[in-house]
Order: structure tokens, then sequence, then C-alpha cells
């Protein structure tokens, strides 16, 4: 081969074949001598060919698994695809296709480019989630879920997507929008199947402790954000015309004397119950259907006027039996607390907004301490800071955090009317699609029966093969087939129907790495091998998971260890998240004609040049323009780097050269620490001044043969992780006959990598008098007598007595007079 010129299209496709045929990457199940690490990388959806995204968090997470392997470890690295869902499905309508055969087109698409790019993926254990020997044993999951009561099926508002005519968890709403397909959406009444993650809520919070250092600040901060846990209390009020009772949560009950109106979200049945056969029914009847039609985001915006319908009727304040007017009003929602609210205008900017509007009573009960007096008639601005109570009976004169909250709490209690209560933002996990690419769920509606499982041995539940029209219509198009929906009950032998309802995909992703540990036919995981693999050492993908997939991952796991079937409570132990990858400040898009893939790159400049050039591009963490990256500069490197490894086969020795050892030595000891702290960029720029360090003593005829060679194993070594393809030819032209992917990952001596010199500053009182190069570890003793003899110091110190001398071994000395 061209010592000169490296050929990646020649080199590439022979190494691919090579590790596929020797299983190079195979996790060893029997090997009990290595310490095990599971590497772990958020699996792809199979839309289309592999996208910038994927060629920086792939080629991140290779870098860490290769290293892992080369430091000693059995690593287990695989990978599958996310199957199921709605693009696939709206692709397949669009071209008129089978969903199923869109999807394994591009999975088929997507493996070939992973092995182009050279990613070190156990292919032994590849799964996706649409096959059934996948999705049987999510819904045997499902089941077992349904059996402990964390599914289960209830009407109530959801979110709907106009577009994609489907239902969506509160998470896939961003903005007002649906996640996928960006349109706004709707709500609608429906009966859904919910997994009961609120169960969890507590414990998803208090087991973020155990990630805090090794999770990202952002995320967590995401999902506590996202849990919203609300410490405050349960207030009961009654209807005074109709006796019923409504509770209410809030983390004020100081606040309850200066509630002044009751306020309904208007779609609680309350509302309905209060106004039905009344005058005000049909007006409050339109007035829920417009506020139905607006976004959450809408409902809720400080920007814009509040709307409310008087229900005729009045709540009670327990506190002090006053009769207050119950109002809906579109800025509660039903999903939060429990969709109705004590509105005190004087202490919440909403409530005051509103009351302002409709003239209603603005009473001050927190008055700030030593202040003059507000006035509600006159309050600009809610005053919801501490302070002490006003007009508030016989609390008058408490602060109003530290004794008013816990003392009217704990008389409430007292007195049955509400207690010390703990809300969570959190609802209950949606999971029901009306949409045919997804797992079917597997129970029967028998008339007799209610809601019967499959049992397990009936399990998968197939998709139906006779549906053609896969529309979105409002309603599964698994309910088209009648062959299909049509069944015996497996309970009593009547006539029932299927669930026609598919789960969110969110729920095949909740335990995929698991199955990774091993793909048992009988089992959906083997609980030795889960084990002896799990939990995951370090997870990598995207930060737009971090309250979707992530929190849904944890919540699946808590379930499984109280069921028995792992042994952690958390199955990722360390995450990385990558930045997005955008073209001219713009999200790539066909549409935009901005659109770079990484099957462009590889045919240009090879596999490894695309790697190095993502990983080179910035931090990982942070977003990368690739308007601003040159895959030809690292493509220029990589041909050094080719060039000089084969010099140093070609060239003659020259006399010993201990910079070239050193450099070698410090290169090793910085590009160890950088790949361990996930700094692929200052990584391969710590390479590139090795290459150059050794082309330098090359041409000057610096070094010897062994020193040069030492240089060059460590040069392809240190980069193997990054560039997998050039590094294992390289291994070839110096000599080795093994794979530089299975070499111990090289050492280095902690001598040579201190610096030879540094510079000591002397001080006198405090002043800089002079700077000396010293050893780095030069002793104290040492340090003080080259301070005194320094001329500049004595010069400063004139007749000045030394009383006192500072060292601080090797930078400084400070000699301290009267």
């Amino acid at each position: 081969m061209d010592p000169e010129r490296y050929d990646p299209q020649q080199v590439e496709p022979k190494w691919v074949a090579a590790w596929e045929e020797l299983a190079l990457y195979r996790a060893d199940e029997s090997d009990g001598s290595r310490p095990r690490f599971y590497a772990l990388d958020m699996f792809p959806y199979p839309s289309g060919d592999l996208h910038m995204g994927h060629l920086e968090a792939f080629s991140g997470g290779d870098v860490i698994a290769r290293l892992k392997r080369m430091q000693g470890h059995n690593v287990l690295h695989p990978i599958g695809w996310d199957a199921f869902g709605l693009p696939a499905e709206n692709a397949a309508i669009k071209r008129g296709v089978h969903p199923n055969l869109w999807t394994h087109q591009n999975i088929d698409t997507q493996r070939a480019t992973f092995h182009r790019l050279g990613v070190s993926f156990d292919w032994s254990r590849t799964l996706n989630t649409c096959d059934p020997d996948y999705y049987r044993w999510t819904q045997w999951l499902f089941l077992r879920f349904f059996e402990r009561g964390l599914a289960y099926r209830k009407a109530s508002p959801v979110n709907w997507c106009p577009n994609d005519q489907t239902v969506l968890a509160n998470e896939q709403v961003i903005d007002g929008r649906c996640e996928r397909c960006h349109a706004l959406v709707e709500k609608r009444e429906l009966t859904q199947w919910f997994f009961k993650i609120t169960d969890y809520a507590q414990r998803l919070l208090d087991d973020m402790d155990d990630l805090a250092d090794h999770w990202s600040d952002k995320v967590l901060t995401m999902q506590r954000n996202w849990i919203g846990r609300s410490t405050g209390a349960d207030v009961d009020f009654q209807v005074a015309e109709t006796g019923e009772t409504v509770r209410v949560f809030t983390t004020r009950p100081d606040t309850l004397f200066g509630a002044t109106f009751f306020v309904l979200a208007p779609e609680h049945p309350l509302a309905e119950r209060l106004v039905a056969g009344t005058e005000r029914e049909p007006e409050f009847r339109a007035f829920r259907e417009r506020v139905g039609r607006e976004t959450e985001i809408e409902r809720l915006s400080t920007e814009r006027d509040k709307e409310g319908l008087f229900l005729g009727a009045h709540a009670v304040n327990p506190v002090n039996g006053e009769l207050i007017p119950i109002w809906a009003a579109d800025y509660v929602l039903l999903e939060y607390g429990t969709g109705a609210i004590m509105a005190v205008p004087a202490h919440d900017q909403r409530d005051l907004d509103f009351a302002r509007k409709y003239r209603l009573p603005v009473r001050v009960v927190v008055q700030p301490a030593g202040e003059e007096p507000l006035d509600g008639a006159t309050l600009a601005e809610a005053m919801s800071h501490e302070g002490v109570l006003v007009n508030s009976d016989g609390y008058d004169g408490l602060p109003a955090t530290e004794e008013a909250i816990p003392r009217i709490t704990a008389d409430l209690e007292a007195r049955g009317l509400g207690g010390p209560a703990v809300n969570f933002r959190l609802r209950d996990w949606l999971l029901s699609r009306q949409r045919y690419w997804g797992c079917p769920i597997p129970i029967v509606h028998c008339p007799a029966c209610g809601e019967v499982p499959v049992p397990d041995e009936q399990l998968p539940v197939l998709l139906p093969e006779d549906i053609t029209d896969f529309k979105p219509k409002g309603r599964s198009p698994l309910a088209t087939s009648e062959a299909w929906v049509n069944v015996d009950c497996p309970r009593c032998g009547g006539p029932a129907r299927r669930e026609t309802d598919t789960m969110d995909t969110f729920v095949d992703s909740s335990w995929y790495f698991l199955r990774y540990t091993g793909l048992d036919p009988d089992r959906p995981m083997d609980p030795e091998r889960v084990a002896r693999w799990m939990p995951v050492e370090q997870y990598t993908g995207g930060i737009e998971h971090a309250i979707l997939h992530l929190l849904y991952a944890r919540f699946f796991t808590k379930v499984l260890f109280d069921m028995g079937l792992v042994g952690f409570r958390e199955p990722f132990t360390s995450l990385l998240n990558q930045g997005t990858v955008v073209m001219n400040g713009a999200a790539m898009s066909k549409s935009r004609g901005n659109l770079v893939e990484p099957s462009a790159i590889i045919d240009e400049h090879g596999a490894d040049v695309a790697r190095l050039t993502i990983l080179f591009a910035g931090p990982f963490e942070d977003d990368v323009d690739w308007a601003d990256v040159s895959p030809e500069g690292m493509a220029r490197w990589v041909q050094r780097v080719w060039r000089v490894v084969h010099a140093v086969v070609g060239e003659p020795e020259g006399g010993d050269d201990l910079q070239l050892v050193r450099l070698a030595h410090r290169t090793t000891a910085a590009v160890t620490d950088d790949l361990e702290r996930f700094r692929f960029n200052t990584a391969t720029s710590k390479l590139m001044v090795l290459s150059n360090g050794l082309a330098d003593a090359v041409r000057a005829g610096r070094g010897t043969a062994a020193q040069r060679r030492d240089a060059a194993e460590r040069l392809v070594l240190l980069l193997a992780p990054l560039a997998p393809f050039v590094t294992e030819e390289l291994w070839r032209v110096l000599g080795k006959s093994s794979s530089v992917h299975l070499e111990a990952w090289p050492g280095f001596d902690p001598g040579l990598v201190r610096s030879e010199r540094v510079t000591c500053v002397l001080q006198v009182d405090g002043k800089v008098r002079d700077r000396i190069e010293v050893a780095p570890d030069a002793p104290e003793a040492e340090l003080r007598d080259a301070a005194l003899a320094s001329e500049r110091v004595r010069a400063a110190l004139g007749d000045r007595q030394v009383v006192r001398v500072v060292v601080v071994p090797p930078k400084l000395v400070n000699l301290v007079t009267r």
C-alpha cells in the first residue's frame, strides 16, 4: 500500500469484513476475569439513513466503548432500533407502502452505515421493537403492570393531535404543539390507558440524589421541574347550595382568610352539575367548548386576559365560614392539583388579574413587616412574598411561612377539614395511541367480565395483516379488522372485542436495555445476565429525551425492582448528552436544502475523517454548526499520520531524543484524561501535537529507532478509539499481527510526564522581585536558599531582616521582613 497516501475506500471495507468475521466486538459471557462495562447508546429510530446527530452520538459512544475495551474491560456495546411509531406510519401512508416494509428497509440502510462507520457493536444482540419476538415481552410487561394496578383505563381530557389523529402524553406536547409534527394540540374527552407513574413520583425524585455526580445538572433539573413536588395543605370547601365537598391543594394555607372567590376548571364535573338545568347552562357549555380549543400554554399565559363565568353557587371558606362565589375560569386546569383553587387575589397575580377584570374583592392578609399597610382596593401587583398575617382573626401577627402555615394546617387537620399534603405536577403516563404501527395492548373487553388480560400463553397479540388503509381517522385502524377484533373472552368464553389502541413507543424504549443483556426466547430478560451487566455504566444520547425516555425508563426500572425482576433502582449510572448538529444556525432538512448526511462524508473522505471531524468540532455537549467545520482539514491530518508512521518504519534512526520521549508520555497521560472525561476534541488536538512532534523528529534525524517506534505506537493506540480504520491498518504497518483494538491501553511514566522545569516566583513582602526555573519536585529548603541567593531579591531586601519565609513548592517563595 502506498506509504504516501492513505486510501480509506480501499482500507475501510476490508476491516469491516474482518471485524465481522472475527466477531471482534462480541461481549464474552464466559469471561469472569475482566471487569464488565456496559456502554449503551440510545437506539435510533429508523426514519431513513443515519443523520449528523447520529454521527456525533454514536461516534462518541463508540470511543467510550473502545477505550474501555483497551483498558481491560469486557465490554457490552449493543445496538437495536426503536422501530414502532408515527414517523414510519406517516411515511408509509405517504408512499403507499406497509409500515413494516418501510421500517425494515430503513433498518437495513442504517445497519449498513453503522458498519461503514466502524462502530464496535455486538451485532449478535441486535433487536428491533417491532419484531413479535420483542413486543411479545412488551405486552407481557404491560400485563404485569396491569396486575399490580399500575396500568388502568379511564375517561379523561387528553391531548389530541389533529394532524396525526392520536392522543399524546403531556410530555409529548412542547409549547402546545405535537413534538412529532408540530401541529397545535387540542383537548378531547376519551377513554384511554394510563401507567400510574404518579405512584413513583417521590421515588423518582429521591433517587436523583444517587445520579447527581454522574448526570448533568440540566437533565436532573428538567426532571425535578417536570415532577414538580410542592408541599402545602389540602383544604376542604363545601358548596353552600348542594353540600358537596370540594378539596383544593394550596402551598399557602396562610392566605386562606384572603380567599374572596373560588375557581373550577371548566372541565371539572362539578362545574357542569352546578349549572345543569339553569339559565347559565348554555353560556357555560359554549364557554367550555371555546376554552377546550385553547392550548395549555395559551390558558396559562400571563400575557393574555383571563376569562371566566360565574356558576351561580358559593363555597364556604372553612376558616371563617364566609360564602365566596364559585367561578369557572380558563386559567385553572383539571389536570393540575384537583382542578379547583381558592382564589387569593391579593397574593396571586393571576387571581388579581381575574379579580380586577370581574370586579371581585381583593383582601390583603399578608403584610410585609415594617412597611406601610397594603390596600387591596389599590393593589397593583400581588404581594406573594413573606410577611406577617393581618385580617386573619386569631392568626394576626404570625410570621406567614414560619408559624402561620404549620399552625393553620394543623388546625384544619384537627377539625377534619384538610391537613398537610404534597402535590406533584407529574400526571399519569397516557400510553394509548389510535394508530396501527405500535404494540397492541393485550386486553380483551368483555360485556360480562369487563377488562380481561390476554393469557400469557397467547402472547404475542400480533398486529393484524389484513389492514391496508393506515390513514388516521380518529380511531385506531386496528378497529377496522373485524376478524382480529372479535374474539372469545379468555375468562368466560363469550363474545368479546380486543383493545384496538396501541401503546406509546416510549413503552418499548423503557426496557430495551434489559433485553440486550440476553435475547432469552422464554423470558423478557434473564435475571442472571441482567445482574451480570446492569446497571448501564455509560449511557450516551440526546438531551431531548430528558423528560420522556429517561424518566419513563427510570419508572419502569423501579417497578421491575419492586417485582423482583432486577436488583437495582436506577438503570443508567452515568449519562452523557451530545449537542445538536445544525447548518448555518438552522436544523438540517431536505426542505431547507442544507442537509448533510454522514454517508456523503464517508463517500468522499472515509469514516475515520467523518468521526474525527464531528468529535473535533467542539465539546461533545455543545451544539455544532456544520458550516464552521472542515472535513478537508481533518482528512489532511489523517494523511499526515499515515505518512509519519510509515516514515518511522522506513527512516534510519538518529540520536537520543528525550524531548520526543517526554512528548509521547505526556500525550498518553493527557489523552487518557481527556477521553475519560469525554473531551474528544481536546484529545484529538493533543494527538495532532504528537504527530507533528514525531514528524519533526524524523525530519531532523532525532530519536533512536526505539524512541520513534514507541512514539508511533502510542500515536496509533491513542488514536484507535477515535479513528478505528486507519489505526488498524497502521498497526500492521508497525509489524503487529493482532488487532489494535484488542491491545492494552498504553501507560506512561509519571516522571516523564512532569514538566522538567517550572517557574518559581520570588517575592519580598508580597511583591514580585524575581523568577527562577526550578525542578518540579525541588524541596522547600532548596527553594528557600535559591530565593536568598537571588541578586534581585537581595537588592530588594537591602538592610531589612527576614523574619519569615513562606514557601509554596514549587511555585512561590515569599520573604517577609519586619
